[in-house]
């Protein structure tokens, strides 16, 4: 099988550049691309990519996968080659490339930060836990099992041209997240974090986020909800 792979090495090459390799997959047996940069690993030492879990958990090997972002872990070849049965692996778009398939996360991670991504609550705490009831459990679902691999953000335009004041769908999604919860104490000053012509608005509704996340979330719904909710702040 051949597959493209980007390579750019900031130390050694002036531009980036493709290179071609063949891999003798295995028939009968559906290998997950991150099995086949393995395989490349072995004859080029020098490729470079992140990689941890392997099970969809870490979102360390989040990558353009043929035209579409996805974690390679659990991405199988048969999802993955194009219509010229080649496999074609570029790092995340949108992000500044370290080296090879390895993009600059802190942009990312900046926007994460910056919606405070931890329970807030201001009342004296109770000797056991903060009790929910099952129905305010229920709406975290969704919301929480965000594991951080940034493909809906770097699938998002509107995160390519602003990423340093576009919050970005999966840091919106954790926003929401603790928006939702009904032991947060802090939904106004969230909002007054947010409330701005960048941070939430900038989302045109395309829904790249939703089609990319590999756990099957929707961060265009929870920015829908957070529009509503400084909608009605605001009146």
């Amino acid at each position: 099988m051949l597959v493209s792979v980007y390579r750019y090495n900031p130390e050694t090459d002036k531009k980036p550049y493709m290179q071609d390799f063949t891999v003798d997959v295995p028939e009968g047996k559906d290998l997950m691309v991150l099995d086949v940069l393995n395989l490349i690993k072995e004859q080029d030492a020098t490729l470079v990519y992140r990689r941890s879990c392997r099970e969809g958990v870490c979102g360390s090997d989040g990558m353009n996968i043929s035209g579409t972002n996805s974690l390679a872990c659990v991405t199988p070849l048969s999802q993955a080659v194009n219509s010229k049965k080649k496999l074609v692996l570029r790092p995340l778009p949108g992000l500044p490339v370290i080296r090879d398939l390895v993009v600059d996360m802190a942009l990312f991670y900046k926007q994460y930060e910056k919606i405070k991504p931890y329970l807030i609550n201001d009342e004296p705490a109770p000797a056991i836990e903060r009790l929910q009831s099952p129905a305010d459990r229920e709406k975290l679902d969704g919301l929480y099992e965000c594991i951080l691999c940034a493909c809906c953000s770097t699938a998002c335009p509107s995160f390519w041209w602003n990423p340093d004041k576009f919050v970005g769908p999966s840091g919106l999604l954790q926003a929401y997240r603790f928006l939702a919860d009904s032991r947060d104490t802090a939904t106004q000053e969230r909002l007054a974090d947010l409330d701005d012509p960048f941070s939430v608005f900038r989302c045109r509704g395309i829904m790249n986020c939703v089609s990319v996340c590999p756990k099957g979330l929707n961060p265009t719904r929870a920015i829908g909800h957070i529009r509503q909710m400084l909608l009605k702040s605001a009146t």
